[in-house]
This record gives structure tokens, C-alpha cells and sequence, in this order.
């Protein structure tokens, strides 16, 4: 499923009660407020979804693989997303 996708299935689950337009935005606020929560090295927990949150990749050896010499890797910042249970449960189900 891809942005546009979503938007009309979002829309489409309101029953139409929202436009698209309406859609698209409460995605794209939802979107900007998850960047900017990590971003501040934030965490956002919706219970029984999952939670959002980053970690530290810390500097490691990686290999070049065209020339095969190693090389350093600096340490990272990433996002990270771990389901919840109920999440969890709808997939295996």
C-alpha cells in the first residue's frame, strides 16, 4: 500500500466523513509529529500498536565491498518501531 493508498483507505474507514484532503492531513500531522518526537530523542507509545522510539547504532568495522579493506563505520542515530501485542496478534491471526 502505498501514501495515496492509505489516504483513500483511511477515508474510505470514516465512512467518507472526512475527504481525502482531510485524510492527507491528519497523516501528514501524524507523520510530523512522530518526526519531530524522535528527532528530540523522544518515544511515542500507542498501546496495543506499538511503540516508536530510536537507538544507537554504535561505530563499527564494515568491509568496502568493491575494494574489500576495511573501514569505519560512525556511530548512528536510528528509528526503530516495536509492534504491540494486540498488533502482534492481528498479524498471526
Amino acid at each position: 500500500m502505498n501514501r495515496t493508498e492509505l489516504i483513500d483507505a483511511m477515508a474510505n474507514k470514516m465512512d467518507n466523513s472526512i475527504t481525502k484532503k482531510d485524510a492527507e492531513a491528519v497523516l501528514k500531522a501524524f507523520v510530523d509529529v512522530v518526526t519531530e518526537e524522535l528527532t528530540n530523542k523522544g518515544k511515542i507509545q500507542l498501546v496495543g500498536f506499538g511503540t516508536f522510539e530510536t537507538s544507537v547504532r554504535p561505530e563499527r568495522e564494515g568491509r568496502n565491498p568493491r575494494t574489500g579493506e576495511t573501514m569505519k563505520i560512525a556511530e548512528s542515530v536510528v528509528p526503530k518501531f516495536k509492534p504491540g501485542k494486540a498488533l502482534k496478534d492481528a498479524v498471526n491471526n
